[in-house]
């Protein structure tokens, strides 16, 4: 299904928006004019994509400054190893339209898991 999430004035080029859906997604606006939306959180550790750094066609976590392509949500540098999900996106008489990916998305560890590791590692 096709959302319409906000018009693309909204988003100057070489900026980023984050669309509050569950999990969240960020939606980029290179400064070419492409248009791209990923999941917002770094898949390394819990981050939002759309506070990094956007240069080209990639955009650098403003945590540990895992890259990730905005084409493909291929890692472009660690510490992140697993991709992030893309949404198709389609520009409308000015509006942004986001089809969401039906992929599951590839979240962070959460708590649950780093304290088990900390718990198994002190037997």
């Amino acid at each position: 299904m096709t959302h319409p999430v906000c018009p693309l004035s909204a988003i100057p080029p070489g900026e980023a928006y984050r669309w509050a859906v569950e999990p969240p997604v960020a939606i980029f606006h290179t400064e070419d004019g492409q248009v791209f939306a990923i999941d917002d959180t770094c898949t390394h550790q819990d981050a939002s994509l759309a506070d990094g750094w956007l240069e080209g066609c990639e955009v650098e976590c403003p945590l540990h400054a895992s890259k990730f392509d905005l084409r493909t949500g291929r890692v472009d540098a660690p510490p992140a190893k697993r991709p992030v999900r893309t949404h198709a996106v389609e520009v409308v008489d000015g509006v942004v339209h986001v089809t969401l990916s039906t992929e599951a998305p590839n979240l962070p560890p959460g708590p649950a898991v780093a304290d088990s590791a900390l718990t198994d590692g002190a037997k």
